[in-house]
């Protein structure tokens, strides 16, 4: 009998993966197999681009971006939507001068190209949300892009990433997650409260595990495997 708790209500082949295994496989492209992580990155935010072109996108577009590598990937689209045309904003969560990586190498690409950047780590009032995220230059946004937080994020979000994404959810906007929705955990399909709502979810490498489960499909949308240059062998070093 199949478990009712367990619904692939995408069609998504295997194999699926937990969020430590993507980590590792991403440590094992790097230190071993010499991959750098910024041309990860890179390949990552243009394939979700990409995405975002085939499912009709013409903007404005807005990119939430937090701190680590899934923001790191929200500045990579930023800069590839930007060349295409696009209006494009990019609303950053966090301090800037906290950044460290791949994250900042990207992140300083775009402010030396001077994308436009908004930021709302102060700014708690619903009102001056929204009017962060809901238009570009006075045009209402067309796509909200979910680059907050990634596979190393456990638990529910932290207050400002949380009033991010209620507001992101109330907007009517398209919506896209990069990686995986911020606030549902990809090992076990679990969403918190709050949890972005997704359109379509462009993941990494694999589906994660969590995206089989019943519960995690409404936040989820259509879930699209961006190839970002991981060989098949390192994958099955990694899955065993």
């Amino acid at each position: 009998m199949v478990d009712p708790d367990i619904a692939s209500a995408h069609s998504v082949d295997g194999p699926f993966i937990t969020p430590a295994q993507s980590r590792a496989i991403d440590r094992l492209a790097i230190d071993h197999y010499g991959i750098p992580g910024v041309v990860l990155m890179e390949n990552a935010g243009r394939g979700c681009v990409e995405q975002l072109q085939q499912a009709g996108c013409q903007g404005p577009v807005v990119i939430l971006c937090g701190p680590g590598n899934n923001g790191g990937d929200g500045w990579v689209m930023g800069r590839h939507l930007a060349a295409a045309g696009v209006a494009v904003k990019c609303v950053i969560l966090g301090d800037p001068a906290t950044y460290r990586g791949d994250a900042k190498v990207n992140f300083d690409i775009a402010f030396r190209l001077s994308l436009p950047i908004e930021s709302v780590e102060t700014r708690l009032e619903q009102n001056e949300l929204q009017q962060a995220i809901a238009t570009v230059d006075g045009r209402p946004v067309e796509w909200i892009v979910d680059a907050m937080l990634g596979t190393g994020a456990q638990g529910p979000p932290r207050p400002t990433v949380a009033e991010v994404i209620r507001v992101a959810n109330q907007l009517g906007a398209r919506t896209m997650a990069v990686d995986l929705p911020s606030g549902l955990d990809g090992e076990t399909g679990k969403p918190h409260e709050p949890t972005f709502r997704a359109d379509i979810t462009c993941t990494f490498v694999a589906a994660k595990t969590g995206f089989q489960r019943a519960e995690a499909a409404p936040w989820l949308g259509e879930v699209h495997v961006v190839e970002i240059g991981i060989t098949p062998h390192i994958l099955d070093e990694v899955l065993g």
